[in-house]
């Protein structure tokens, strides 16, 4: 073989490696199930890998969860929804940078003939008080979630613990969102949901919703970027240029145009946070 010959191919070799998707940069999302469930995630992502080249692999659990899981280093970045607990992850030193993204609000949906007379409520606190009073089937979480804590909140504004009372009418399943409206849906039960999941979630059956539209309903949408100090083997450069990217005009475009059914299930709040 001439030498010419071999030039080229070590060329050839090392263009196929350039363009090898397993050589390409890769991070870890550790994130709230609600942008992953609702299909957020999977419009967006592709849009910044054909942009950045950096593949992003999601570790979709509950915020508490994915809090947890970038403690222990095995995450780059996070996108989360529950600012107390993200408030006690930056003060132990854990973040190095906190931004909204997006926020959507949070609904109550129960079965159609509404037992416990929700509609027309416009108090999220009485709410529940009515769904207590009536002892109507209510499914919750109860897996550290941002959506899970929102409720406990609620409850205990409303002077309540219905977990820690063991109430019959209490299911605390320990699942994501999915597993929850599947199993309101299932028990004619009233949940607690994020409004992105449910325009997503194709199991309905006898769940409208009930109520909406309370200020304390608000759910926001944070990427925090790990601490170089305490997550040194985290890939912070490339993890930044995501984060970076979800609060562009680019990123923020993409967040705002993913819609289910003509609605849109996110609202970009970089520029203005809620």
């Amino acid at each position: 073989m001439t030498r010419l010959r071999i030039l080229l191919a070590l060329a050839a070799a090392f263009a196929c490696l350039a363009f090898d998707p397993a050589m390409a940069e890769s991070i870890v999302l550790a994130s709230t199930t609600s942008v992953e469930s609702s299909g957020l995630l999977a419009h967006i992502l592709p849009v910044f890998t054909a942009e950045s080249g950096i593949e992003v692999h999601v570790v979709a659990q509950g915020t508490g969860k994915a809090l947890d899981t970038a403690r222990r280093g095995d995450a780059d970045l996070l996108l989360v929804h529950d600012p107390e607990l993200e408030a006690k992850f930056m003060e132990e030193g854990h973040g190095s940078r906190r931004r909204q993204i997006a926020w959507n609000d949070f609904i109550i949906v129960g079965p159609a003939a509404d037992p416990a007379k929700l509609r027309g409520k416009r108090d999220a606190v009485a709410a529940l008080q009515a769904i207590a009073a009536a002892r109507a089937p209510f499914v919750s979480r109860g897996d550290n979630s941002g959506t899970n804590a929102a409720e406990l909140r609620l409850w205990k504004a409303g002077g309540l613990d219905p977990a820690a009372e063991r109430q019959g009418w209490y299911r605390d399943i320990g699942g994501g969102m999915g597993q929850a409206l599947n199993a309101a849906s299932a028990m004619a039960a009233y949940t607690l949901a994020d409004r992105g999941t449910w325009l997503s979630f194709n199991n309905k059956g006898p769940l409208v919703v009930v109520f909406e539209s309370d200020p304390r309903l608000i759910n926001r949408y944070d990427v925090i970027e790990l601490d170089p100090q305490k997550h040194r083997g985290a890939k912070l450069d490339a993890a930044k240029r995501l984060a970076d990217w979800l609060v562009s005009p680019q990123g923020q475009q993409a967040i705002g145009a993913y819609q289910v059914n003509g609605e849109k299930l996110f609202n970009p709040s970089a520029a203005a946070p809620k």
